[in-house]
């Protein structure tokens, strides 16, 4: 399937990612409410959003540029240091910005 690049495609595009975006949070909800949160469900609720960050976090610290890399050893100091996640993603976004804007 296509669609044409012109408004009325590129706004059923937009619908269509919304309506799947809304689905796939509306099912969790839905999942998650007939499923009894017991020890065993919370350790790996926990263990899963650990896994998620490595995800995305890895392929980033492997095929990234220079300023990637520096950006992910900036978080991580400031996060070890400070401990606080709004300044430890701040500093990793000002480091790959400084880095793309000097190189």
């Amino acid at each position: 399937m296509t669609l044409d690049a012109t408004t009325g495609g590129v706004l059923l595009a937009i619908m269509g990612m919304a309506l799947v975006t809304y689905m796939t949070r509306a099912g969790g909800v839905f999942v998650m409410s007939r499923v009894p949160i017991g020890p065993r469900v919370e350790r790996f609720i926990n263990a899963m959003a650990g896994s998620v960050l490595v995800a995305v976090i890895t392929p980033m610290a492997v095929n990234g540029d220079g300023g990637a890399r520096l950006a992910l050893l900036a978080t991580l100091v400031v996060m070890v240091l400070l401990r606080r996640p709004l300044a430890a993603i701040t500093a990793g976004i000002l480091t790959a910005a400084l880095w793309r804007l000097l190189v």
